[in-house]
């Protein structure tokens, strides 16, 4: 054996490293193995399509549904909450005001019942007749038949109590002030609610007989108390005062106006009333003369209706009366 020739085995008798391939096989690229390269490149191509994949999603349209919270950015949160305190964007559409339907306002006094009630006058002309209708909502007097001054019986007994009231609230007297047997406040209600002709004389003693006059006088009606005439007209515009309020303060308005309810004599005008209309009313008779002078009250509609009829005495007291319900059923059906 030729010594020179190298040996196969180390000294140390372990096998030497095995000879690099040649080029077809597997190298080493920058110290890197092949193997662990493969695997980079592949991770790279997926985190490549993940972002194809969130852009293409990104430009798709968005779901009529609202997306999940944690896919909304920071910024379309704040774009949203801009458009939410946004006038513009909020303000509902204004909605027209409708027009008010207009208030149907019921029949008032007019050529068709100013015919009905001179008929009636007409068909009774055997009597003395003057009747006054007042619409509380314009305040015009109507008259009809006779308008001169009748003898008021006890429809003067409202002047006179208006008379009284007016000193008071004036200073001038007091409903509390002694008179007769009781107070001058309960003499007032006597004269009217019971038409008591003592108390009306106790009245008018405090009142004074110009006092009574000049008190007529303001409301413009001349009135002489040892006469105690009135016209139907006259007596309509005191009531229409007194309902109103221009006559006396509320307080006393709604005393008296309650005095002339539930009276000792509810067979003239409140007996013809239909139901649901209000009367306050002050009747009148004496020899001839029966009256009656009331308001009649239906909701928000208030009239003045006053009857004032002269006879030949107490005889023909019943058939006036029939005259004066045929009148109040008039009126009521062309008005209420």
């Amino acid at each position: 054996m030729d010594s020179s020739e190298p040996s196969r085995h180390s000294s140390s008798g372990r096998h030497a490293p095995e000879p690099a391939q040649g080029t077809h096989g597997i190298r080493r690229f920058g110290g890197i193995r092949p193997q662990f390269l493969i695997v980079l490149v592949t991770v790279l191509g997926l985190i490549l399509a993940a972002g194809v994949y969130a852009t293409i999603q990104a430009s798709s349209p968005v779901d009529a549904g609202a997306p999940p919270a944690a896919s909304v950015s920071a910024s379309a949160r704040a774009a949203g909450a801009a458009s939410a305190v946004s006038p513009s964007a909020t303000a509902p559409t204004p909605t027209p005001t409708p027009t008010p339907t207009p208030t149907v306002v019921p029949p008032s006094i007019g050529p068709a019942l100013d015919a009905q009630i001179t008929a009636v006058i007409k068909a009774n002309s055997a009597y003395g007749l003057g009747v006054a209708l007042i619409d509380m909502a314009d305040g015009k007097v109507h008259t009809y038949g006779a308008t001169d001054k009748f003898v008021a019986a006890s429809t003067g007994k409202i002047l006179a109590a208006a008379a009284y009231y007016h000193m008071v609230e004036t200073g001038q007297a007091s409903l509390a002030a002694p008179m007769g047997a009781s107070t001058a406040g309960q003499q007032i209600r006597q004269m009217v609610q019971q038409s008591n002709n003592d108390s009306w004389a106790l009245i008018l003693a405090a009142i004074g007989h110009q006092g009574l006059t000049d008190y007529a006088a303001s409301l413009g009606i001349p009135y002489d108390r040892t006469v105690n005439a009135l016209t139907p007209a006259e007596m309509a515009r005191t009531l229409s005062e007194l309902y109103s309020g221009r006559l006396l303060n509320a307080g006393h308005t709604a005393q008296l106006l309650s005095y002339m309810q539930n009276t000792n004599y509810e067979v003239l005008i409140p007996a013809a009333v239909p139901p649901g209309v209000a009367v306050f009313h002050k009747y009148g008779l004496l020899f001839g003369n029966l009256h009656d002078a009331s308001i009649l009250v239906k909701g928000k509609r208030a009239f003045v209706f006053v009857v004032y009829t002269l006879g030949q005495d107490m005889s023909d007291m019943a058939a006036r009366t029939r005259v004066i319900h045929q009148l109040t059923g008039t009126v009521t059906a062309g008005l209420f």
